[in-house]
């Protein structure tokens, strides 16, 4: 598996991962644009927006023919959070040129369509359709609204809506209702030239055409978007940690508690010990043999389910459980009394080497699925990172306890508050 980036043009880049692993091939191109109360619902929207019909094919059905035409290929519009950076655009999957029945390429067809739906969008009167803007935009309202029925998944929004207010990292990737609610033709028409003439643009293929086919494809795509000066998008910030916890609590309909916990680690991926880093989450609460599920879960019987899972690229730990509404209290200081069993090293080097297959296992993983290469790899462009997931291994496998160890006490003193006394609580109680 080779990897090649280059940039086909000032702030518009290429990521090709030539490998003949999969029978498929994968082609994505990505807007990049900093999180922004402002105009996340705009982004949010206008891929779903455009996906509705090019000049060429105005609506969903003659699009789905074109598809067809390639193989039975697909072209879905995405909307991901990376860090503090908003990536709006496709990701396409095709039938590999070495699979195809006569030889044909599919690659170029592919890309020219990908051009076409990012480029000729079908419009009315120069502006989007209205119509497909109307049913978009309430589709949009639809989605914001449906987070909070994911009870698990909501309350992590909220704490981290609670912990990063302020930051663009607090920024849901989908915007607001309020603000997607407003959204006219006209609005989404007008971002849409500004995202074309200034946003950062990463496109990404996977498969076994060779590198210079891949370039002349998607260069033909670069080369019609209007010029501009694209301003890379800045590195999150690390944020600072409150000097007491702050809880907030959430009344809802629910017949099952849910306790998110927010941790300013003072790391994220840019850090030399960030692979430290993921053993100690594993360690903490990353796994099926870590302190919060064996402990919290299994031993004391506190939670339905308890995890950590970090934000790489941003400097916080998230921890999701499920619990009883006369549990809530107990949980929470079993769970900050396991953290602070990691911060004073009381884990065993089993505890630490059973973590550190399962973080292997998982980015090994990552080459194994072309949807997780493709998101990986967008991630390391917008941060500016270079490194495969082969390498990350190779660290993750070179951390010792003692750096373990010390990246733990570091990031939990190093700016005079312990990690428990910076977070953000929030229950979704029984209302």
């Amino acid at each position: 598996m080779e990897v090649t980036r280059t940039e086909l043009l000032p702030g518009v880049h290429l990521t090709a991962v030539q490998t003949k692993k999969f029978k498929s091939s994968v082609l994505g191109m990505q807007f990049l644009s900093p999180l922004a109360q402002e105009t996340a619902a705009l982004n949010a929207l206008l891929p779903a927006v455009l996906r509705r019909g090019t000049a060429a094919h105005p609506d969903m059905e003659r699009l789905s023919a074109a598809l067809d035409e390639l193989y039975g290929g697909t072209l879905e519009p995405t909307v991901r959070k990376k860090g503090e950076t908003q990536c709006v655009g496709f990701v396409g999957s095709f039938l590999d040129d070495a699979y195809t029945l006569d030889g044909s390429a599919v690659l170029e067809p592919a890309a020219a369509l990908l051009g076409e739906l990012v480029l000729e969008p079908y419009t009315r009167d120069g502006a989007f359709c209205p119509d497909y803007t109307r049913q978009e935009r309430e589709n949009l309202v639809t989605r914001i609204r449906a987070q909070v029925n994911d009870k698990r998944q909501y309350a992590q929004v909220r704490v981290v809506a609670e912990m990063c207010a302020g930051e663009p990292f607090g920024v849901d990737k989908l915007g607001d209702e309020a603000s997607a609610s407003a959204i006219t033709p006209q609005a989404l028409w007008e971002h849409y030239q500004k995202l074309l003439r200034t946003a950062p643009v990463e496109f990404y293929y996977c498969g076994s055409a060779p590198f210079e086919r891949v370039e002349g494809a998607v260069r033909a795509i670069a080369r019609r978007l209007p010029q501009g000066e694209r301003t890379p998008v800045p590195h999150p910030v690390k944020g600072s940690a409150p000097a007491q916890p702050r809880r907030v609590e959430e009344a809802l309909d629910v017949t099952q508690g849910k306790l998110a916990m927010g941790f300013r680690t003072g790391a994220d991926a840019w850090d030399e010990d960030y692979p430290a880093l993921t053993l100690v989450n594993a360690v903490y609460g990353g796994t099926t043999t870590s302190k919060l599920f064996m402990n919290v879960r299994e031993r004391l019987s506190l939670c339905y389910y308890a995890s950590s899972g970090l934000m790489k690229y941003k400097d916080v730990m998230l921890v999701s459980s499920g619990v009883e509404f006369d549990k809530v209290g107990q949980a929470q200081d079993e769970i900050l009394a396991q953290l602070k069993n990691c911060q004073e090293g009381q884990f065993s080097d089993d505890e630490l080497e059973w973590a550190r297959r399962s973080v292997v296992s998982t980015l090994m993983t990552t080459l194994d699925a072309q949807s997780r290469l493709e998101d990986y790899w967008l991630g390391q462009a917008v941060a500016g990172l270079a490194e495969p997931p082969q390498d990350l291994v190779d660290r993750v496998e070179a951390v010792t306890r003692e750096q373990a160890a010390v990246m733990l006490y570091n990031y939990a003193r190093s700016r005079n508050a312990e990690m428990p006394q910076s977070g953000v609580t929030v229950d979704s109680m029984l209302d």
